[in-house]
């Protein structure tokens, strides 16, 4: 990361902070380890963009339908999904720091470094030998070649590394009054086995045929070591998934369309198309046929936001292994090539995985900005503004009444009573005009409007615009539609 794209990325943290969007957890204790809380606009911010999801799935889609899953599972659905024999990470410790890596990030940060120093290609090279190794999990030639390149702890400055073993990600517990005889059970490390083991529940209920999709949003944990950059990797996290299911042999049809789509959720967004990027998988789960992340222009370079998987049939039929109950559909369409129906079948899976928290810092990021004024008078000013989109907003429309005096605060009252049933709106009356404006710039409010005494006159009030900070007035009784429209 450059040292302009790392000073970016602190102010926009410091921002996050001092405007109520995302506080560190326990602070008052100095913190739990990339755990965080998110603040009165961080959460507003936060479902707006889960409500916005949700609706694109759910309601603009006729065959998705939702589920709201456990967080708790049984515990042979983890051994029948391959977490508890696989989900697991190279690490690598350093011996005088006793600081532990995750292998491939620890591989990526050095290759960062190489290509800031304008040495791309080894930098390239570097990260082809890894993800060969890593394929093969070859261990010993993964550590021979941080050895070889002499890649150093950041805090000792050493190069006394440990072997590379594998950790396990997931956090267990125990379900029981008795701790000797309770069951270990684990905190999800995803959501998406809530959706596969109720599969035919959701299709028999909803009255679902394929193709279909089953859409959930919810907190998933995962105990990273190497949790970093804000509240882009934690451990605590919430995702948004879809798991579409089809006939086998349309899979490829449905991978290309569900790819095309979910890009074009993000770009609804208002966000520059050249600031995302589709990043196809080179090593492929066992189980994948295609799959891709898309990835955003992060403060810290491009990173995956959302993945898009072509998992075959591998979830549904693990799960009718273990459980020993089918996990079968009856497809009575009939068959071109033989003239009867499809019949029974476990079928596909093309799943879009989106994380939630990501998401937010995703808005953030592009949304931040310190901005130059030129006034009218030869002077300038500055401000730091949030250019989120409209729609996802935590705040539609502030109220500002002028004065506290002369009946404005009543007028701004009845205003604000009319529009809040409809979008969240801010009231205040404290500080000069021009302050109210810049606090409201800093969270992100689209509209602000001001109640004058012009307004007792003839009933128009001043609406200002954060993004071009134009001014212009208009009838009191227009104002919810103008926000409505820029919303909706």
């Amino acid at each position: 990361m450059s040292t302009q794209s790392d000073n970016r990325f602190q102010a926009i943290i410091s921002h996050a902070k001092e405007y109520g969007f995302v506080f560190q957890s326990s602070e008052i204790y100095d913190g739990l380890s990339a755990v965080y809380d998110y603040g009165p606009y961080g959460c507003e911010l936060k479902k707006n963009i889960r409500d916005y999801w949700w609706k694109s799935m759910t309601q603009m889609h006729e065959n998705i339908v939702g589920v709201d899953a456990a967080i708790f599972m049984h515990p042979t659905t983890w051994k029948a999904s391959g977490h508890v024999d696989n989900f697991s990470d190279p690490m690598i410790d350093n011996k005088d720091s006793k600081k532990r890596y995750r292998v491939d990030h620890l591989l990526e940060a050095y290759a960062d470094q190489l290509e800031e120093k304008g040495e791309a290609e080894k930098a390239k090279t570097i990260l082809a030998t890894m993800d060969a190794l890593l394929a093969k999990e070859d261990y010993a030639g993964l550590k021979q070649l941080i050895i070889d390149n002499n890649i150093k702890c950041s805090i000792s400055g050493t190069c006394n590394w440990t072997d590379i073993r594998q950790f396990n990600l997931m956090f267990d517990t125990k379900l029981g009054s008795v701790t000797d005889e309770a069951d270990t059970i684990y905190l999800r490390p995803e959501t998406a086995q809530g959706i596969f083991v109720n599969f035919l529940n959701v299709q028999k209920t909803a009255r679902m045929k394929i193709p279909f999709g089953i859409a959930q949003t919810g907190k998933a944990f995962r105990n990273e070591i190497v949790a970093r950059q804000f509240i882009f990797r934690m451990r605590e996290f919430e995702q948004m998934e879809m798991q579409f299911f089809v006939r086998p042999g349309t899979e490829g049809d449905w991978y290309k369309f569900w790819k095309e789509e979910r890009l074009k959720w993000h770009l609804s967004l208002g966000i520059p198309a050249e600031k995302y990027r589709y990043h196809d998988h080179v090593k492929l789960a066992h189980y994948a046929k295609e799959a891709c992340d898309i990835e955003f222009e992060f403060p810290m370079g491009f990173k995956e936001v959302e993945g898009i998987h072509s998992r075959s049939d591998f979830d549904l039929s693990q799960h009718q292994l273990y459980s020993k109950k089918k996990q079968q559909y009856f497809d009575a369409d009939v068959d071109p090539t033989t003239g009867k129906p499809y019949g029974n079948y476990v079928p596909y899976v093309i799943e879009t995985s989106i994380g939630l928290d990501r998401m937010c810092l995703l808005v953030m990021s592009n949304a931040y900005d310190e901005e130059t004024i030129n006034k009218e008078d030869g002077t300038t000013d500055s401000r730091v503004v949030m250019h989120i989109p409209e729609k996802i907003a935590p705040v539609k429309l502030a109220i500002l009444p002028l004065t506290k005096k002369d009946g404005l605060p009543e007028l701004a009252r009845e205003l604000m009573d009319a529009c809040k049933g409809s979008f969240r709106c801010f009231y205040e009356e404290k500080d000069a005009i021009g302050k109210r404006y810049r606090r409201q710039d800093a969270i992100g409010t689209p509209f602000c409007v001001t109640i004058d005494h012009q307004t007792k006159e003839d009933g128009t009030v001043t609406i200002r615009y954060r993004d071009s900070m134009q001014q212009e007035r208009v009838h009191m009784s227009k104002l919810k539609s103008i926000v409505l429209e820029a919303i909706s």
